[in-house]
């Protein structure tokens, strides 16, 4: 029996990860009462709020929105931008990260209530994203093998722990290769058998029995599910990677969001017309400095009165990219620059990673090629924009 006194809580970034999962929990896990947020900057995509208004429909509840500012007559972004006398954010100056979404969220959260917080970080990543340091909130990650957060873990394995997680084992494992999993438990973690090796070696064994043994041991703890009489994930082995979460979408008629779609760009190179594809690679706002210059490409020529209100944004000294304004980005000569650029890049790496033949190398570029390209950039940026 779940304990309504545990908040269980999902943000929703407007990428496409969040949404799998909130779309995956709401049907596999329909026992789970789920309360949806977003932190709005107030300068998000259409196609972020489309994606939104899908979800509502499909899971039937409302997306709360967590606003940065109070009054909702203020835009977020603009709000902040003033308050730091124009100053635009920057790789070594997050100031949107930290005002437009994690003070919103720690707001929502602040109290202490129990919370569980569902991050949609899938299988084939290897990151841990936001979390929070309050006491009453504990992270839980469907999609991955490992679904604990790290500190659990660390205390679940941890040598002084030992005895009393190997004893729970024994009264709770039931695989059938038992003895191999208590031999792996009784190992101590040092140099040679690192706390990473143990994790992942008694989940390759079996991932049932080692939630079912992090329950148990979270029942004598502190963490929010130690009120909870149980916890359907604990019998999840799902591993969901990014071709799942497409999958998840489309079959759900949610559909993926539509900046992610590959558009056909045209280049010449030596004398050649060549086509490339391009698209945004990630969530969040439409002007995000983590962007490659292909995607501000792909902004000035598919959204460009968004181009502009960016470009509008510099000054003096305030730029978004370093070394070079977006009024001379968006000039003809260096578009067709940087799509050249990416062009080649793209068939480089094709090159790198796929078949030695030469007709490989000499294909023209194809959709793979443009998502080996878009892959490298996901992990990149805010991590609880893409959270």
């Amino acid at each position: 029996m779940m304990n309504n006194r545990v908040k269980h809580v999902l943000g929703i970034s407007g990428g496409k990860d969040s949404a799998a999962l909130a779309i995956y929990l709401n049907d596999a896990y329909p026992s789970l009462d789920i309360e949806y947020y977003s932190c709005d900057t107030g300068k998000e995509l259409d196609e972020t709020y489309q994606l939104i208004k899908n979800l509502e429909i499909y899971l039937g509840k409302s997306i709360k929105v967590l606003n940065a500012v109070e009054n909702e007559d203020l835009n977020p972004f603009d709000h902040f931008l003033n308050m730091y006398g124009g100053y635009l954010p920057s790789t070594m100056s997050r100031w949107c990260t930290k005002s437009l979404k994690l003070a919103p969220f720690e707001k929502y959260i602040a109290g202490d209530q129990p919370i569980v917080s569902y991050v949609g970080i899938r299988g084939d990543e290897f990151r841990e994203g936001y979390i929070s340091k309050k006491p009453n909130v504990q992270s839980i990650f469907p999609f991955r093998k490992n679904i604990w957060s790290v500190d659990v873990v660390k205390n679940v394995l941890k040598n002084s722990n030992k005895d009393f997680i190997v004893n729970l084992y024994k009264e709770m494992a039931t695989s059938k290769s038992k003895d191999r999993g208590l031999k792996i438990l009784e190992a101590d973690i040092s140099p040679n058998f690192t706390l990473d090796t143990k994790l992942d070696s008694i989940l390759d064994h079996s991932i049932v029995d080692f939630n079912q043994v992090v329950f148990a041991y979270l029942k004598t703890t502190a963490y929010p599910l130690s009120t909870c009489d149980d916890f359907p994930l604990v019998d999840n082995s799902d591993i969901l990677v990014r071709d799942d979460i497409f999958r998840i979408l489309e079959n759900s008629g949610v559909g993926i969001p539509a900046y992610y779609n590959k558009k056909e760009y045209h280049v010449e190179i030596d004398g050649d017309m060549k086509t490339g594809y391009y698209s945004r690679s990630r969530s969040g706002c439409f002007f995000c400095f983590f962007q490659q210059k292909i995607e501000w490409v792909w902004l000035f020529e598919n959204h460009p009165k968004l181009y502009t209100q960016a470009m509008n944004y510099e000054k003096e000294g305030f730029t978004w990219q370093q070394g070079e304004t977006l009024k001379d980005l968006s000039s003809e000569d260096r578009r067709e620059s940087i799509k050249r650029e990416h062009y080649t890049r793209i068939k480089r790496k094709k090159a790198r990673f796929q078949s030695p033949n030469l007709v490989d190398i000499l294909t023209d570029t194809t959709a793979d090629e443009w998502e080996v390209d878009w892959e490298e950039e996901e992990g990149k940026g805010c991590a609880a924009c893409f959270i």
